[in-house]
């Protein structure tokens, strides 16, 4: 294919909207830095504007290697190695990295700085491309799955060694394509279960999670038995029993069980029902009720660790952070400020905006991080709810065109491909729009094309321009 032909068959609404983005991006991170007494304009180089112009140039320029000069068999011939090469970067980190905002997730050389974790995405991308668009791989196998596992959560595991959580959840995002790939509904509906359980524990108790659990289980077995009514006038029934046991409970203290006496108490009063089901499980053979036992025993295991979890994995700022969303606590001078800010900021812009470079909260710094993770809030003040929407709409457009031509490719590879890309892009997008509203914990991760940082640019470029190379090939 010739430089003309891949030219004209290039697909310019994705790059169009790239280049929409990316251009809000630089003008929302010039405003954010803008102090109209000192600056020398959008391309003083001594400012985070007229760098953020040098990683737009050279990410420009990326984009037209991997277009233009890159062959796109080179991505599944080489997937291993790209993908083994990306995990020793982030091993190297461990041991040379420099910490920056409490997390050791930077490699310096001289005046660059590059974060690892931003670019193990693509590789991961790429290994789950290779291995499931191969033609003997089959996905509702052990092996199937082991292997999936294996390389989602082995670059997670050293991500979070680099106390970089919020980037590592990342790649819970593959979920999604492999939804699309064949991995059954139940598994989405096993993972959303799991964090309202987790939730549940850290905001009420544990014995309001098992009560939960309880009532899961229950109306799951009504469902698979096709006798609906019959259990939910069980609960109707047994569920107040429940409450008014652990109210009996606080009040009299019949057992003490320490510091697990919210959980074992409510335990022993679910376990008749529990029991009666696993002596019908033995009777009836069933295969749905085995996984009914199997889940719930999943479940209590989870809510028995969230206590530890929180303790031992999150860092203390970040634990502070969920507090805070959840209403535990209010810290609105502390760890609550930076979304209380951001909050302000996007109210404060009403419906059209206050206008560019005239952001009263971005001009006073209330705001930390507002060229970084909180870039949203800038467009939120100055743009309004049109400008915002605007953005959003372009987001959505993006990711509607990704998944379109996924699914018009020709080769297995360059579909899920497609959609490990669609599905980090969404994921990003989600959480870090979430974080500058106040609906997700702040968790530092940035907003696509749009928060200044070099890795950040040059990361989500390759992903995207990497597909958009991929998709021409089905012109041949």
């Amino acid at each position: 294919m010739t430089s003309a032909s891949i030219y004209r068959k290039l697909d310019w609404p994705l790059i169009v909207c790239y280049l929409l983005l990316v251009l809000t991006g630089w003008l929302s991170v010039f405003s954010s830095v803008y102090d109209p007494e000192y600056s020398t304009g959008i391309m003083d180089f001594s400012q985070r504007s007229g760098m953020q112009f040098i990683w737009i140039v050279s990410s420009l320029v990326i984009a037209s290697l991997i277009i233009f000069a890159i062959n796109p068999k080179f991505y599944n011939v080489t997937a291993w190695l790209l993908y083994a090469f990306s995990l020793l970067l982030l091993l190297s980190v461990l041991f040379l990295g420099v910490e920056v905002n409490g997390s050791r997730s930077w490699l310096v050389a001289g005046p660059l700085r590059i974060q690892p974790a931003e670019f193990t995405k693509i590789t991961t991308s790429i290994a789950l491309a290779s291995l499931m668009g191969g033609y003997n791989f089959r996905l509702r196998t052990l092996s199937g799955y082991s292997r999936i596992a294996a390389i989602i959560l082995i670059p997670m595991m050293l991500i979070v060694m680099e106390k970089e959580t919020g980037s590592a959840l990342v790649y819970l995002s593959f979920i999604f394509m492999l939804y699309r790939e064949g991995l059954s509904g139940w598994f989405l509906v096993l993972g959303m279960i799991a964090i309202l359980l987790f939730v549940t524990t850290l905001a009420f108790s544990p014995f309001v999670s098992v009560t939960i659990l309880f009532g899961i289980m229950v109306i799951a077995r009504g469902l698979f038995t096709k006798d609906l009514l019959r259990h939910i006038i069980f609960l109707v029934i047994y569920i107040p029993l429940i409450i008014l046991s652990q109210r009996l409970e606080n009040l009299f203290r019949f057992a003490s069980f320490g510091e697990w006496n919210d959980l074992v108490w409510p335990l022993l009063i679910i376990s008749p029902p529990f029991v009666f089901h696993i002596v019908q499980a033995f009777r009836q053979k069933k295969k749905y009720m085995w996984n009914i036992i199997l889940s719930s025993v999943l479940y209590l295991v989870l809510i028995f660790s969230v206590n530890i979890l929180f303790d031992k994995v999150l860092q203390d700022h970040q634990k502070v952070r969920i507090e805070n969303l959840l209403g535990i606590t209010q810290d609105l001078q502390g760890a609550g400020y930076n979304v209380h800010q951001s909050m302000i900021a996007i109210g404060s812009g009403g419906f059209a905006g206050k206008g560019f470079l005239h952001g009263t909260q971005t001009k006073f710094n209330f705001v930390p991080e507002q060229s970084t993770d909180f870039i949203f809030c800038t467009v939120g003040e100055e743009l309004g709810f049109l400008g915002s929407l605007f953005i959003v709409l372009i987001y959505a457009y993006l990711l509607i065109r990704i998944i379109s031509l996924a699914e018009k490719q020709k080769d297995a590879f360059s579909r899920i491909y497609g959609y490990c890309v669609a599905s980090v892009i969404f994921l990003h997008f989600f959480i870090n729009i979430g974080m500058t509203i106040g609906l997700v914990p702040v968790i530092g991760i940035p907003l696509p094309f749009v928060s200044y940082g070099g890795s950040s640019l040059w990361s989500f470029t390759i992903l995207l321009f990497i597909f958009i190379r991929l998709d021409l090939e089905r012109w041949k």
